[in-house]
């Protein structure tokens, strides 16, 4: 079936054929590059009246993820290679294939096929409807255990009692981008970035979609706990100060407890003479306030490493290499270009 969603456009000066690059970071995703590019494909061929660029940003994969993707680039001049000179992560992926983007709209997918592309075409319908983000809301995670839904369940319902800024539960970074979006997100160059905070901190026009979530397609999650745990960290500590604001109203209340304390220890000596026996309490309530003071020093610690990190001023990546489809660029002529352009 074709779509020709050009019918549904109400864009104040819209072109008859519009640009819409689709971006897809990838690391070590060599099982599943075929079927993703198969998908994609079919999909994009059946929508009419656009142009559509593939943007893949390779994030340092240690597989033959890069000569898979040279080799389809050979045959598919659509396709665009971002290769980046080391992992830097998926969020810096992403900035790094919204700085190279050329599209008027970006959708930004996984690599693993969750996401169905076949979503591609009811996202482009409402963009041209007029909104500006367009995010797909898991209705179902299929292929993740009890335990991984649960906590992300915990942590959306935390950052939003915590966070002034409204996250959008259940959903990830599979979404469409208008290009007022994307001009917004590239100013933000944060070095410890969380995405989807991001995504809703710079507001816009925004527009919901519901799917059920497939399991991978191919290969196995690059998301740990761990890496899942350093992720929520960075959200909390981009989006909000209520741990050290927390930290501060314990200490509070602790100060209060103990001031109280220290008027009953004196007037019961007073009255009754003696001293006041517990060392086991004693010892219990000083390992107590230990603790919740390491805790609240760990807690300002995050905070004061972000600052340092941002201090530092480094460029968020290097690129390697960069093919746009007519052929790779070489490093000098990137430089120049990228300085241009004003990419960091």
């Amino acid at each position: 079936m074709v779509f020709n969603l050009n019918k549904y456009s109400c864009k104040e000066g819209a072109s008859m054929f519009k640009t819409i690059t689709i971006l897809i970071p990838a690391y070590n995703e060599e099982e599943v590059i075929y079927q993703l590019y198969s998908r994609l494909t079919r999909v994009i061929d059946s929508i009419t009246g656009y142009h559509f660029e593939l943007l893949f940003v390779n994030d340092g994969s240690k597989d033959n993820t890069v000569e898979i993707l040279k080799n389809l680039g050979k045959k598919d001049r659509r396709i665009s290679l971002v290769d980046l000179s080391r992992n830097f992560g998926k969020e810096v992926a992403m900035i790094a294939g919204l700085d190279f983007s050329v599209g008027n709209a970006v959708v930004i997918i996984d690599a693993d096929l969750q996401d169905p592309p076949e979503l591609i075409v009811e996202m482009i319908k409402y963009w041209e409807q007029g909104y500006d983000d367009i995010y797909a809301k898991r209705a179902t995670r299929a292929g993740e255990t009890w335990l991984k839904k649960w906590t992300a369940s915990s942590f959306y319902k935390l950052l939003q009692r915590m966070s002034r800024i409204p996250i959008q539960e259940n959903t990830g970074d599979f979404r469409l981008l208008d290009r007022r979006c994307i001009e917004a997100l590239k100013q933000l160059r944060e070095t410890q970035r969380y995405t989807k905070g991001m995504f809703s901190w710079i507001g816009f026009n925004k527009k919901e979609i519901l799917f059920n979530r497939d399991s991978r397609a191919a290969g196995e999650t690059k998301w740990n706990y761990y890496k899942l745990l350093d992720l929520a960290i960075e959200g909390i500590t981009s989006f909000t100060t209520a741990p050290l604001r927390l930290s501060a109203m314990l200490g509070v209340f602790i100060s209060i407890g103990a001031f109280f304390y220290m008027i009953f220890i004196i007037t019961r000596t007073l009255i009754f003479g003696g001293s006041v026996a517990g060392y086991a309490s004693l010892m219990t309530v000083i390992l107590f306030l230990g603790g919740i003071q390491l805790l609240s020093l760990g807690i300002i610690g995050e905070y004061l490493g972000r600052v340092f990190n941002e201090t530092k001023s480094r460029p968020l990546y290097f690129v390697k290499e960069y093919n746009d489809g007519k052929g790779a660029i070489s490093e000098q002529k990137y430089m120049e270009n990228r300085f241009s352009r004003g990419r960091i």
